[in-house]
């Protein structure tokens, strides 16, 4: 999972990132509001963390630009403002969700979830495809009952494959979740920990549709 943290505060950032990564999401960072508004709509992220008040645009006008271009990532709003007021406007110009500062960083992270699971269609935090169960709380991932363990980066794209268990993804797609801007993002690291992956879990868990991507075998 791949997510923006816009926040021109340093040490906010560093604290959000931080906590997020340790969520298993792939953190990138933007400080001042017309980066963001160029990397929130040029990017895809699974979840954007935005700041209102941000140096040279300011984040409800940046969330009313994403929208009317058609940007649908789900967005979660930092403000220091805590009125109802400013939390409707919030809500209004297109934000899924609203947490005021000072915050305590297991809510954050509960919201970050709840917020990307409901983007994919998906409530529960237990996502059960075929054999594979994956629970996306506690960060684990158990085949046939069997717990398996996994690395970050091997948790992270098992998670995504469950998330999106409907539809065959593609290994761009994958790759931008697992790696954001990296040097790294080449196809022969995807198809790397694909094959690291089919070993810890065995036959039959992860498919590949030629041409097209990776899926979850027993896919409802």
């Amino acid at each position: 999972m791949r997510a923006l943290v816009v926040e021109d505060d340093p040490r906010i950032a560093a604290d959000l990132a931080r906590a997020l990564q340790s969520a298993g999401f792939r953190v990138e960072q933007a400080a001042d509001g017309e980066q963001a508004w160029f990397q929130g709509g040029t990017e895809g992220y699974d979840l954007i963390v935005l700041d209102l008040g941000l140096p040279r645009l300011d984040g409800l006008t940046i969330l009313k630009r994403w929208r009317e271009e058609g940007v649908e990532v789900p967005v979660l709003i930092l403000t220091a403002r805590g009125s109802w007021k400013e939390r409707v406007e919030g809500i209004d110009a297109g934000a899924d969700d609203y947490l005021p500062k000072p915050f305590r960083m297991e809510e954050l992270l509960a919201r970050a979830r709840a917020l990307v699971r409901r983007a994919g269609g998906r409530a529960a935090a237990q996502q059960a495809v075929g054999d594979l169960s994956v629970d996306l709380n506690r960060m684990s991932v158990a085949c046939r009952g069997v717990p398996v363990n996994l690395t970050p980066l091997e948790f992270r794209l098992v998670a995504y494959l469950a998330l999106h268990h409907d539809r065959v993804v593609a290994p761009t797609e994958l790759l931008e979740h697992l790696y954001g801007d990296d040097d790294s993002k080449e196809a022969n690291a995807l198809e790397a920990i694909i094959a690291r992956l089919r070993r810890k879990l065995g036959p039959g868990i992860i498919g590949t549709r030629r041409g097209f991507g990776y899926f979850l075998e027993g896919a409802a």
